[in-house]
């Protein structure tokens, strides 16, 4: 199979009127609509809360999820991602304290669809997140964190189904519980990272809880985690932003092009590797979605701060269905 596609085609204007109110409007049309995606106003500087937002925008879950697409490893988040809450509408704080070198995170979010719009029944997640850097010196960094959510259904149990793709868009899912009735989920996730010069690793470990209705047991088998490595042979260094506690935008020593003032450059090149498990199945619910362990590899080409060439080499194996490869290519341009 093969196949090509628009990942994203996204516009956005956002700004800050009178020192403390901020607001940002981004919409995605790659897949031929308007879709919501940050669309959001806040005031800053709030004495203990930080900054406070209200709007549509991601709850504060995970460390890959919260670094922008522009600026992650790999062509895809690993495959947890189907787990972590994502965007919905709500109302939400976050501060940096210690010198910036711990944040924390709370909201209250309905459950929402591409439009920013929800319909009954009624999901509500209460999701928060604390982070600390105890090391941190120039571009280096250690950073740990922990998030939790609570979705609770203000009626009789929603429709739940988890599937997921081998880290591939353009691919089919490998893994699905089919649908089943669930009342509420709890999810815990644990992330770390290390930044040394041109090498950095990461990690996440992400348990869910599905209390079901049906007639079904409450779930506990449904958990995934991922490890990934990179390191740049141009010298570079992933960027950390202290106020959110995430990863930010790769700046090449030297840019692809030459012009009177500037010296000729490669860019910045980065190689990387990943393996990432994910588990659908509860033998005692019982549900079994399926088991998959992808392992990928990439190269990115930073051509500049914001051009960027990606490929991927992805082996997706599930238990009891065998192994898939996967190559992908793409072309990134943002600003």
């Amino acid at each position: 199979e093969d196949g090509a596609e628009f990942r994203a085609a996204r516009l956005f204007v956002s700004g800050r009127l009178y020192k403390h109110v901020v607001f940002k409007a981004e919409y995605d049309f790659a897949g031929g609509d308007a879709d919501f995606k940050d669309v959001y106003i806040g005031l800053d500087d709030i004495p203990f809360l930080g900054e406070i937002k209200v709007g549509h925008f991601k709850e504060p879950f995970g460390l890959e999820e919260l670094t922008s697409s522009r600026f992650v490893t790999f062509m895809e988040r690993a495959s947890i991602s189907e787990f972590v809450p994502g965007r919905n509408t709500g109302v939400a704080f976050q501060n940096a304290v210690l010198d910036k070198r711990a944040t924390y995170a709370f909201g209250v979010f309905r459950e929402a669809d591409d439009f920013g719009t929800s319909e009954m029944p009624t999901s509500w997640n209460l999701t928060g997140r604390v982070t600390a850097a105890p090391y941190r010196s120039g571009s280096n960094v250690i950073h740990l964190g922990v998030a939790y959510s609570h979705k609770f259904v203000r009626s009789n149990g929603a429709d739940i189904r988890l599937r997921q793709r081998p880290e591939s868009h353009l691919a089919r899912r490998f893994v699905d519980t089919g649908t089943f009735e669930a009342e509420n989920i709890d999810l815990l996730g644990a992330e770390a990272a290390v930044v040394f010069g041109p090498f950095s690793a990461q990690g996440e470990f992400l348990q869910a809880w599905i209390n079901t209705g049906g007639g079904l047991q409450n779930i506990d088998g449904f958990r995934g985690g991922y490890a990934l490595v990179s390191y740049f042979i141009t010298g570079e260094s992933r960027a950390y932003k202290d106020k959110s506690g995430a990863f930010d935008r790769v700046k090449p020593k030297k840019n692809f092009y030459a012009t009177d003032s500037e010296e000729i450059g490669c860019g910045a090149w980065e190689l990387a590797g990943r393996f990432s498990h994910l588990r659908l199945n509860d033998r005692d619910a019982p549900i079994l979605g399926g088991e998959m362990n992808d392992f990928t590899v990439g190269v990115n080409w930073y051509l500049n701060p914001n051009v960027r060439v990606m490929a991927n080499w992805i082996n997706s194996y599930v238990a009891g269905a065998g192994t898939s490869q996967v190559y992908q290519m793409r072309f990134q341009v943002d600003f």
